[in-house]
Order: structure tokens, then C-alpha cells, then sequence
């Protein structure tokens, strides 16, 4: 099975604009995800999923620039996107992750993937059950599912958020779900960014531990933030958009 981890990534975010490329410890952001999403040992390549805008040129440059794939498809058909980005580098299985999860704990990746090759399912997430915190958000799904799902819906809903008639039809898709362990489980904690507040949380960890623990993980963050509340209040008052 070729397993690809697929990037969904734009520079025009409502709330942030050009978040993805924002610096944290020396590198953009996006450059701290495609490391990690690097480090998992069953993924096969990593493509970044962006729009035909021109506002998107730059990330098709960093793209080239880090030595991953790059698809560019519809900015509002985000389903159609990554299936076109799957596709360009004949994916069979999907790691769906979100451009703006720059902290995703690699170990928790690759435990994913895992769970999926070695059962019998049609998609496997970490986030259907909340448990972990968010930013942490990982999918798991074949690519001929996720088209059997596309050619089933034509409600612009289900094709801006990739998976949502997967996850809404479990009676159609076989589902399993990474249920996170008690010492992992912070729900309320928002690791992703959206907003400034999360830059600056995010920015503030990366700096935290620095070149000599570059891949740290899920465990690491909340032991720092345990020894760190005044670090939690940064972005506590952001408020979650929507669906991932």
C-alpha cells in the first residue's frame, strides 16, 4: 500500500492570512509539519494539497523548495483537491492532515496508520472521539473511499470538509477510532492555529524546546504546559471554527 500524507493548504485563512509560511525557531511553519509528518515510518511521500490561486504560488514554491509533491486544485472543492493530490502520487491510502496542525505528534501518526493497515476499515481518525488535544488531528482513509464518497454527494458542505459525508455515513464506511489514553487526554487545549493567540502558543513551544528536541510530541507538550500555565492563557479565549 502506498501511504501519502496529504496537506491541505492555503494562504488566504479568514482569520490569519499566510499562517502556514508564519516563522516559529528559524523555519516556517509548514516546514515544522512536513518534518514531522517525515518522521512517521509508514508514510511514503507527503504532497501538499493548495488552489490554482495566485495567492498560492508561494506555497507551490515551498513545495519545490522542500522536496515534496504539489497538487493545486479548487480553493471551495477541498475533496476534490486532495483527491486530485492523492492521485499525483497513486496513493492508495490517505493520511488527511490540515495545513495549519504544525505541531502533529509523529509518534501519534504513525500509530494511526498502523491501526488502519491492520484492520478491516474505510477510515480511522484520533479526532472523532475527542481525547487529544486539538491540533493533534489526524485521518486515515483509502483513496477509493474517499472517491466513492465524493461521487455519492454533490453537497458543497461535504466537499469543503473532505471527510464529513465519511464520518456522517458510518453505515456506508467502516470506522475505527484512536481513543486517546488518560495522560494525553486535554481536549480543551487548541494546538492548531487559527488565530495570533495560537501563533504565539505555538511559536512559544516550538522555541521552547528547540533544535535538541525538534520532533517533540503530544507527552512533551503537556507536561510543558503543566509547568507552564500562564502559557495555556495565551490563546484560551479562541474560539474553534467549525469543522477540520
Amino acid at each position: 500500500m502506498n501511504v501519502a500524507a496529504v496537506i491541505e493548504a492555503r494562504m488566504t485563512s479568514s482569520r490569519l492570512p499566510g499562517k502556514v509560511l508564519m516563522p516559529a525557531g528559524g523555519k516556517p511553519l509548514l516546514a515544522h509539519l512536513v518534518e514531522r509528518l517525515q518522521r512517521a515510518p509508514s508514510i511514503h511521500r507527503v504532497v501538499l494539497a493548495t488552489t490554482v490561486n495566485g495567492t498560492d504560488d508561494v506555497l507551490a514554491q515551498f513545495a519545490k523548495d522542500h522536496g515534496i509533491a504539489c497538487h493545486r486544485g479548487s480553493e471551495e472543492d477541498v475533496m476534490a483537491r486532495v483527491i486530485g493530490a492523492a492521485d499525483s502520487v497513486a496513493a492508495d491510502v490517505v493520511v488527511g492532515i490540515t495545513g495549519d496542525c504544525p505541531l502533529i505528534d509523529p509518534v501519534l501518526v504513525e500509530q494511526l496508520v498502523r491501526m488502519y493497515l491492520h484492520n478491516r476499515c474505510d477510515y480511522a481518525s484520533n479526532c472523532e472521539v475527542r481525547g487529544y488535544p486539538e491540533g493533534m488531528d489526524t485521518q486515515v482513509y483509502a483513496l477509493a473511499a474517499l472517491k466513492r464518497s465524493a461521487a455519492m454527494t454533490g453537497d458543497a458542505l461535504d466537499h469543503e470538509h473532505v471527510t464529513l459525508h465519511m464520518r456522517n455515513h458510518p453505515e456506508l464506511f467502516r470506522h475505527l477510532y484512536l481513543v486517546a489514553p488518560q495522560d494525553l487526554a486535554w481536549p480543551e487545549l487548541h494546538l492548531s492555529v487559527d488565530e495570533q493567540p495560537d501563533y504565539v502558543l505555538v511559536k512559544t513551544l516550538i522555541e521552547h524546546f528547540g533544535p535538541a528536541n525538534r520532533f517533540f510530541g503530544c507527552r512533551d507538550i503537556i507536561q510543558a504546559l503543566r509547568a507552564h500555565p500562564e502559557w495555556v492563557k495565551i490563546n484560551a479565549h479562541v474560539q474553534l471554527k467549525g469543522d477540520h
